[in-house]
C-alpha cells in the first residue's frame, strides 16, 4: 500500500508534534517497548541478578585490568555487552524450546512426534522462515560486534600505554662519548 504525498506530509507534520515532553512521562514510557530486553538501554533488568551482573564486572575488570578513565569506559562497554549477549542467548533459547514444544505434538491428531520428528518440523517451519529467528541472528551479531570494537579498542590503548612505558624507563642517552681515535689501523 503507498501513501499519497498529501497523507505522506500530514503524517511528517504529526510527527513533529508527538512524543513525551515531560521527564515524568519519559520516565513512564522508556520501557514501553520492552518485550525481551534486546533492545533495552538498561543493563540489568528487573528479574536479572545485580550481583551476578556485579561478579561478571569484577572477572572482566580483573582480566582486562583497565588503567584510567577512557579504558575503563571501555570496559564498561564490553561488560554491557557481555551481559546483553548472555541475555539474547537465554531469550533464544527460552523461544528455541517454546516452539519446539509447539512442534512436538501433532495438532490435529494429538499424537506425540519423536524428538527428532519435533526438531525437524521446527527448524523446516518454525525457524526458517521466522523473523523472529533472523532478528534474533541479527541481534547478536551486533552485540558482538560492539563486543569486539570495545575490545579492539581498549587493547590498542593498552599497547599504546604500555609503549609510553617502555620508552620512559630506557636510561637517557649520555651526553658526552669518550671516543679514542688514532690513525693506526
Amino acid at each position: 500500500m503507498t501513501v499519497s504525498g498529501k497523507q505522506l506530509v500530514a503524517n511528517r507534520q504529526n510527527a513533529k508534534k508527538g512524543g513525551v515532553k515531560t521527564n515524568e512521562g519519559k520516565a513512564l514510557t522508556r520501557l514501553n517497548a520492552l518485550k525481551h530486553g534486546l533492545l533495552s538501554q538498561e543493563v540489568l533488568l528487573v528479574e536479572e541478578s545485580e550481583e551476578t551482573l556485579s561478579e561478571l564486572e569484577e572477572r572482566l575488570v580483573a582480566e582486562l585490568q583497565p588503567q584510567g578513565e577512557l579504558e575503563r569506559i571501555l570496559t564498561d562497554r564490553i561488560v554491557s555487552s557481555v551481559w546483553r549477549l548472555k541475555r539474547a542467548i537465554r531469550v533464544e533459547t527460552n523461544y528455541i524450546q517454546a516452539e519446539f514444544e509447539d512442534c512436538g505434538s501433532d495438532l490435529f491428531s494429538g499424537h506425540r512426534k519423536s524428538e527428532a520428528e519435533a526438531w525437524n518440523t521446527l527448524v523446516t517451519r518454525k525457524l526458517g522462515n521466522s523473523h523472529t529467528w533472523l532478528n534474533f541472528n541479527r541481534y547478536e551479531a551486533a552485540i558482538e560486534g560492539q563486543i569486539y570494537k570495545a575490545l579492539h579498542e581498549l587493547i590498542r590503548l593498552q599497547m599504546a600505554r604500555q609503549e609510553v612505558a617502555r620508552q620512559e624507563e630506557k636510561p637517557p642517552a649520555p651526553v658526552a662519548i669518550d671516543l679514542e681515535v688514532s690513525g693506526q689501523s
